[in-house]
């Protein structure tokens, strides 16, 4: 049989195979598997994980949105740059008809702990301060396990 196409000369051309022969890399865990999740991932996990314990007590936060952001911003009206300690979470009341926030800043928290336990033991910590100062109520009336770790 004769073939139109002549074989392409080695070296022209993208190479569509690794050195060896082998193929090319797959992923290493397929995405349904935790190991392929991102950390911000995992740490949105932590917050919504720690929300879902708070809503079976206090049904009234599902009208409030939780945010993850990676870092707090310094530099809107009222915010400047102090030797105070850089904030783990924040809110923001209901207004013009949008819900009320919890912002959860994940850098901040991160780099506070070591390992996944305490870093959701710390998530939920901030969660439970942060809906506390919005619901206007002490962290203990929210989560009556507050501050046992």
């Amino acid at each position: 049989m004769d073939n139109p196409v002549p074989p392409s000369a080695a070296g022209s051309g993208p190479r569509r195979r690794d050195r060896h022969g082998r193929g090319m890399r797959g992923p290493i865990a397929p995405p349904q598997v935790p190991l392929a999740a991102s950390r911000a991932e995992a740490f949105a996990d932590l917050v919504q994980d720690s929300v879902e314990r708070l809503e079976r007590r206090w049904p009234q936060l599902a009208d409030i949105d939780f945010l993850v952001l990676e870092v707090p911003r310094l530099d809107g009206p009222g915010r400047a740059w102090n030797d105070e300690a850089v904030p783990l979470g924040g809110t923001i009341p209901a207004r013009d008809g949008r819900h009320a926030r919890v912002v959860i800043y994940r850098r901040p928290v991160e780099i506070r702990t070591k390992g996944r336990d305490e870093r959701a033991a710390l998530v939920h910590e901030v969660v439970v301060e942060q809906v506390a100062e919005l619901l206007g109520l002490t962290p203990e009336t929210v989560d009556p396990r507050y501050g046992e770790d």
